[in-house]
């Protein structure tokens, strides 16, 4: 098959011919008809990920179609339309027996401790507890772009930040999982503040449900952005989302609440670039509640699927571009730059 890998951190991908993967036991290989490309796929070329050994495939959102099924698979067969989260839980720890599968003790991330879905098919083990069923009506590159960005924004929003209509919700950084996150707190009936430093992500973030628009560039001054926030809600947030995941957002962020407010931070934060000084006399002060939030479990598809049929969310509105496999190394390249905004996917069939 072709595929998109790298044979060392941050040496320019290529797209060459590989190997299929063969289902393992308990698993299922799926023929990739869209995949997302994510900033931490930039994140785990540049060795930021512990577990990523090259030479290796990135991708970690992903929908298509079930080709071949390992043995001890009960729930799915070939042609079966399918997508799943990036967390693939085990089924069987004491995370996953409580219903957290997101934080499995044991769980496998393809695009990260496996290859991933950059390749015209991947390998997805314990499919019984990992695969989502399509909707007829869903098409793959809208359920390509649930896969990380969506799904974890949309239980950062819903669940983690426990969103209220008529609450004042800011998000800080409008890529796909921020603009995820404007889309879903808007429909739940909050009120949202977005921030970005790139006019086009600003302007789809208006698009999407921002009551208020920030514009980074115009807020250089250190806790300007935190302040610009506060003006604008009558006294903060009463939840703010870190959607970036750097040092600055993180700050800005807690900076942002109101008193009592909730943090929840959903953009990745490497310990290879240390750790962020964050305003914990703040925390304490303001009894502020700081979370993270780490993608969804399959169980949990089915309210956001529900909600995407009945037209409430539109994921396919995300998706500004569409690529093929040779475009790819370019587009990972540059993900750690401004860019227009939206969700880049990449169609490994050039279709």
């Amino acid at each position: 098959m072709r595929a998109v890998i790298f044979d060392e951190f941050g040496v320019r991908p290529e797209v060459r011919d590989v190997a299929e993967p063969a289902p393992p036991p308990g698993g299922a290989i799926i023929r990739v008809e869209a995949t997302g490309l994510c900033r931490s796929d930039w994140h785990g070329w540049q060795g930021h990920d512990p577990d990523i050994r090259p030479p290796h495939v990135p991708g970690h959102e992903f929908a298509g179609v079930v080709t071949a099924v390992g043995a001890d698979v009960h729930g799915w067969r070939p042609g079966d339309r399918v997508t799943a989260p990036f967390v693939c839980a085990c089924g069987r720890c004491p995370a996953c027996l409580a219903g957290d599968q997101q934080v499995c003790e044991r769980q496998t991330q393809p695009g990260f401790t496996e290859w991933g879905s950059f390749a015209e098919y991947v390998a997805v083990r314990n499919a019984d507890v990992n695969l989502v069923r399509l909707p007829d009506e869903l098409d793959y590159p809208a359920a390509a772009a649930l896969g990380c960005r969506f799904a974890t924004a949309f239980r950062a929003v819903v669940a983690q930040g426990r969103v209220a209509a008529g609450e004042w919700v800011a998000v800080h950084g409008c890529g796909g999982v921020g603009l995820s996150a404007v889309m879903i707190a808007a429909a739940c009936g909050a009120r949202v503040v977005a921030v970005d430093v790139a006019p086009g992500a600003l302007a789809l973030a208006r698009r999407f449900g921002a009551t208020v628009c920030l514009d980074g560039r115009a807020l250089p001054a250190p806790g300007a952005v935190a302040a610009a926030v506060r003006e604008a809600t009558a006294g903060g947030a009463h939840l703010s989302l870190d959607a970036l995941g750097s040092h600055a957002t993180c700050a800005a962020s807690i900076e942002s609440l109101r008193r009592r407010g909730r943090h929840v931070q959903v953009g990745l934060l490497p310990a290879a670039q240390g750790r962020p000084a964050l305003p914990m006399e703040l925390v304490i002060a303001y009894e502020l509640e700081l979370r993270g939030s780490h993608g969804m479990a399959a169980h949990a598809y089915p309210e956001l699927l529900g909600l995407v049929a009945a037209g409430v969310l539109r994921p396919a509105e995300l998706v500004t571009r569409t690529i093929d496999l040779a475009e790819t190394p370019d587009a990972l390249a540059t993900m750690d730059q401004p860019g227009p905004g939206g969700m880049c996917l990449i169609r490994p069939g050039g279709a």
